[in-house]
């Protein structure tokens, strides 16, 4: 099918003409789409304003007038780097709006893009997309039906279960139509979302009817053939080649999603488990990886030991396949101990802290990183929470320093006591220790001679392994990462 596409693109169908990249797109090859994206978190906005950029006539929907608000002064609601510019760029075909009603007869294609939250079994909380199925079945032309596309990140059988709302609700009117749900799942990267968006590895489509299918790679013409200008904000990589076209069936597209982020948090477990080995037996954990991970059969990717995962994605998304295997009587080992093992990664800090200190009730310790990822503020399960609430349970005093994440970490946890500092100088100062949670670039460069000089003891602990030990001994620190 991948082949298929790239031959109808380069003229081996009528009405195609071959683009050369970095050119215009042309009108005959490339109809431009009114799409409705319902949902403006990572997601929505980023696919929203890329689809924009690319021409497409794009309406994001979001129940939220605030958001609205801001999204419309200009300002994004969320951080990740360049959606600002994209955001204020006057080119860019997007508006925004708290009604999806009034937006639903134009529309060719219907972006579902809401949260889907983890219940406390580990189950996916599907309402938000359901309320958005019954809106449009309530409100759609059944004679000229948009193609409804499912990329929030959903269990498996969602695609069918958006079509059953909405035949529901069209049948409540005496109404009938051949409707195409499709899973077009997410791949993207906080912190990287919109390089991901314009600069994929891969667009996984799953339909079961060619109309659904077309439509998609119609949408996605311009980045499946690189046939755009790059945004500033995002260059296109060096030596990028053409991203893959993968179709199948919705069911599969759904489980692709799930699968991935299960291998990839798996991936990172294994090699934080690895690195309790390093430990034990002298060997550095970072040339493990590197020796391991130039095997083409492994990829250097995501062996990169530290405090363990977090975010909006692998956990949610481990515990919900892990729920959906339980439900076909499935057991899925690797997966479960992935999970267990991410859990007790967090506590290595503070085995750590325990070892330099000895005693860490009425200490001083000092964090830098609240976000779980740099490049975003998103802290979403972000190792930070546990650490900072098991050091606050036994008594110490927690100094904190991210340059993003602050103020959401403020606003989500008021309750907790923590002082909150303007640098990681003043993080560090008169620190008993000091703990790197995220691996933020500003941090590879501090002053750590003049750093120490205002710490009671140069005890650091490196969460991320991102910094050098050898010359932080040279500076008087009691040095300790994961897996050195």
């Amino acid at each position: 099918m991948v082949r298929a596409w790239r031959k109808l693109l380069s003229g081996g169908e009528r009405g195609t003409k071959r683009i050369k990249k970095g050119c215009a797109i042309d009108l005959k090859a490339q109809e431009k789409l009114n799409v409705i994206i319902v949902g403006t978190g990572y997601v929505g906005l980023t696919t929203g304003l890329a689809l924009g950029y690319l021409g497409h006539k794009v309406t994001c929907v979001d129940k939220d007038t605030a958001i609205i608000d801001k999204l419309e002064r200009g300002i994004s609601t969320i951080y990740e780097p360049g959606l600002e510019e994209l955001l204020q760029d006057k080119g860019n075909l997007v508006q925004f709006t708290d009604k999806l009603l009034g937006n639903l007869p134009d529309a060719d294609i219907i972006v579902i893009a809401v949260g889907t939250p983890s219940k406390s079994n580990g189950d996916t909380d599907l309402s938000f997309v359901e309320a958005v199925a019954q809106e449009i079945g309530g409100a759609m032309d059944p004679d000229q039906p948009p193609v409804i596309v499912n990329k929030s990140t959903v269990p498996i059988g969602t695609a069918r279960r958006v079509e059953t709302v909405i035949k529901e609700e069209l049948e409540r009117r005496g109404k009938s139509s051949n409707l195409s749900v499709a899973s077009n799942p997410e791949f993207l990267r906080e912190g990287a979302a919109l390089h991901d968006t314009f600069y994929p590895d891969r667009i996984v489509v799953g339909a079961n009817d060619m109309r659904a299918l077309n439509l998609l790679r119609q949408m996605y013409a311009p980045i499946l053939e690189q046939t755009f200008t790059p945004p500033q904000a995002v260059p296109r990589p060096e030596g990028y080649g053409l991203p893959a076209l993968v179709t199948t069936s919705p069911t599969s597209a759904e489980l692709i999603k799930y699968s991935a982020n299960a291998f990839l948090a798996m991936k990172i477990s294994f090699i934080n488990e690895f690195a309790t080995i390093a430990e034990k037996v002298g060997a550095d954990i970072n040339e493990v990886a590197k020796g391991i991970g130039l095997d083409k059969r492994i990829g250097t990717g995501f062996l990169k030991a530290g405090v363990g995962w977090g975010g909006s994605c692998f956990p949610k998304d481990v515990r919900s396949i892990l729920f959906t295997a339980g439900q076909y009587n499935c057991e899925l080992q690797l997966i479960n101990a992935a999970l267990e093992i991410n859990k007790k990664q967090r506590m290595k800090i503070i085995e750590k802290l325990q070892q330099s200190l000895k005693v860490v009730r009425g200490s001083t310790i000092g964090l830098l990183g609240l976000a779980f990822k740099p490049n975003t503020d998103d802290i979403r399960e972000s190792p930070a929470i546990d650490i900072i609430k098991e050091l606050l349970d036994m008594g110490a005093r927690v100094k904190v320093y991210d340059p993003v994440a602050q103020d959401k970490y403020r606003e989500t946890y008021p309750e907790q006591k923590i002082v909150y500092c303007d640098s990681a100088a003043e993080a560090a100062k008169e620190c008993d220790a000091l703990a790197i949670l995220t691996d933020w670039d500003e941090f590879w460069q501090l002053p750590w001679k003049d750093i120490g000089e205002t710490m009671d003891q140069k005890i650091i602990i490196d969460g991320r392994n991102m910094l050098n030990c050898e010359e932080l001994k040279k500076h008087g620190f009691i040095y300790s990462g994961i897996g050195r």
